[in-house]
């Protein structure tokens, strides 16, 4: 598995919505589930899934999927 798909796997375990709808326009504009409450539990899930640590200045911002995995990216976390 990919780190997009697992990354969209999580979005979508979080978020409950199905993986396949989530592209770089998913956000809290186009997902009703995605409530401030909803952000905390996608990042807590996406640093257990991903061993990493997102600093708590940049939680808020990370307010879309194209940024969310960015932010991986930054992290060094692999493509693949």
């Amino acid at each position: 598995m990919t780190t997009d798909d697992k990354l969209k796997h999580v979005l979508a375990t979080v978020l409950r919505v199905p993986a396949d709808q989530i592209d770089d326009a998913t956000s809290p504009d186009t997902v009703e589930a995605w409530s401030s409450l909803a952000h905390l539990d996608l990042i807590l899930a996406i640093e257990e899934e991903f061993g990493v640590t997102i600093p708590d200045e940049e939680v808020g911002d990370l307010t879309s999927y194209q940024l969310l995995r960015l932010t991986l990216d930054e992290q060094g976390v692999a493509a693949a």
